[in-house]
């Protein structure tokens, strides 16, 4: 299936779900049409089950001829990561700095140790046995909080706006340290003999540090070109081409193109913004990149849906998925809970902090990207499996009740 077809058939379906939501469903956009793809493709399988199973083999078709890492890890992600990062005030998240520090590497490390020697005690008990470094590598692909996912949800909820600050950081900036510790622990398991302190402390300096520094070049370098037109039409294709060309370029120099480009976003959303930009042409830059957060998101919560249909399902796999699920939740309150407690002298916390951040921490394309990316094992499947239930329950449950906990604990805190 040629290329046009596939961005023609995908934009058609989450259009098509887009309107089926607002009209019908009143759910936050991700939400709403990630629901429908999966009610799809359930009725895709039932479908096969009883004999028709045409459409079924042309939506595995398409999607087959769609690589879902390289489609979100090295295309969607560098502009959704932009257009996250675009609005973000820097002064607000300088006033964070310390929590959305630690919970972006040290959360993120706790984590994916939690997550691991969890998920390792636990297979054994259902017949599934997977050695500790596959297990630990789940720990580190499902421990980061995905900015697309998180970044979608917090605008329809009721999150105090600090706390939005801190959920909002940290999943933009954890998924650098989160990325860097899976190719680590992903070398080991395949035999690497040469994986010592200096090179990972190497590899984490070239990946985190390299993409900031990257970021702030090509960022400064976009707000002088910025500086010196006034045109709306060419300032947006300037964004438009630091953004893709900077993170093609980033993945070239071997630096972390997320970090990159998030840095380059804060950059002209607050510097470029403040004295590049007229009102006119950050008018049209704000409705622009708005439209393609929405649109892109849309696509990306379509395929997280069809997904489905390629997910090796069997009853073991399934059943450690779901046990998957509190593991995840519990590592995740273990890790905030750290950092905060130890931080808690130090800046002023919301209350209900650590029930939100652990609640609002969800995970979605970029855990499923990675899993993907693993080599075709046994353990693979079942990573995927388990990946995949955490990503669904995580969008579907978590992004659905996030906004009734925060009402819940504000009047809870009010009647105190």
């Amino acid at each position: 299936m040629d290329l046009f077809a596939i961005i023609s058939i995908l934009i058609s379906f989450a259009a098509i779900c887009s309107y089926l939501n607002y009209r019908f469903l009143r759910l936050p956009t991700a939400i709403g049409v990630m629901l429908l793809s999966l009610v799809v493709s359930l009725v895709l399988v039932l479908l096969a089950s009883v004999g028709f199973g045409r459409l079924e083999v042309a939506a595995d078709r398409l999607l087959g001829s769609i690589n879902f890492d390289r489609t979100l890890l090295h295309g969607l992600l560098a502009f959704l990561l932009f257009a996250g990062s675009l609005h973000l005030d820097i002064n607000d998240l300088a006033s964070q700095r310390w929590i959305i520090s630690l919970l972006a590497t040290l959360g993120v490390v706790v984590s994916m140790f939690a997550v691991g020697f969890a998920f390792y005690g636990v297979a054994p008990l259902i017949g599934l046995h997977l050695p500790l470094i596959h297990c630990l590598i789940f720990g580190a692909l499902i421990s980061p909080t995905d900015p697309i996912a998180v970044l979608g949800i917090l605008k329809s909820t009721g999150v105090p706006k600090s706390l939005q600050i801190k959920v909002a950081g940290e999943s933009l900036f954890n998924d650098g340290i989160g990325v860097v510790v899976f190719l680590i622990l992903l070398e080991l398991a395949g035999g690497a003999e040469e994986v010592s302190v200096a090179s990972v402390a190497g590899l984490f300096a070239q990946e985190a540090i390299g993409g900031a520094a990257f970021g702030l070049g090509i960022g400064y370098f976009t707000y002088r070109l910025l500086k010196s037109v006034d045109q709306y039409q060419v300032e947006i294709l300037l964004t438009l081409a630091m953004t893709s060309g900077g993170y093609a370029l980033a993945d070239h120099l071997h630096v972390s193109g997320p970090i990159a480009i998030v840095v380059a976003g804060l950059m002209i959303g607050n510097h470029g913004r403040a004295f590049a930009m007229s009102e006119r042409t950050r008018e049209h830059l704000d409705r622009f990149w708005e439209l393609v957060d929405e649109a892109l998101n849309a696509v990306l919560f379509v395929l997280i849906g069809l997904e489905l249909l390629v997910v090796p399902f069997d009853t073991s796999r399934l059943l450690l998925g779901l046990l998957a699920i509190p593991v995840v939740i519990v590592a995740r309150l273990i890790s905030v809970s750290a950092p905060i407690v130890g931080l808690g002298r130090l800046c002023r916390l919301d209350p209900g902090a650590i029930p939100i951040l652990t609640w609002g921490g969800l995970r979605g394309g970029i855990s499923v990207a990675l899993a993907l990316s693993l080599p075709a094992t046994d353990e693979r499947s079942t990573l995927l499996v388990a990946t995949y239930a955490v990503v669904v329950f995580s969008i579907l449950v978590q992004g659905m009740t996030i906004g009734k906990l925060v009402r819940w604990l504000q009047k809870r805190a009010a009647g105190a």
